[in-house]
């Protein structure tokens, strides 16, 4: 799993899908247990929904849904951030223009 390259990194065996799977991972126990359970339960809807009940196709399926998911969340950040950054600007320039005009009064 990527984590910083200087993390300490342990083992951990998780299922997915009734499939074992050993991992070393610089997280938390809690946080390895938690994106397990996520990523297990993505598989088993994807399993669900594909025709041939395919490991290897839920498999796909699942990371591409995950993948959708993380990309609108980065854009939504995205937008939220620089609506923030915008306010700010604008938050700047209100001060300044308060402060000038007490200045010249």
């Amino acid at each position: 799993m990527a984590t910083g390259s200087n993390v300490e990194k342990k083992s951990y065996e998780i299922k997915i899908a009734d499939v074992t799977f050993k991992l070393k991972s610089g997280l938390d126990e809690s946080t390895v247990n938690e994106l397990a359970k996520y990523v297990d339960e993505r598989v088993k809807q994807a399993i669900n929904s594909t025709k041939s009940g395919s490991f290897q196709n839920a498999s796909i399926l699942a990371a591409l849904n995950i993948a959708e998911e993380l990309i609108l969340l980065k854009r939504k950040a995205n937008r939220e951030l620089e609506r923030l950054e915008d306010k700010a600007i604008q938050l700047s320039h209100d001060l300044e223009n308060s402060k000038n005009h007490r200045l010249n009064q």
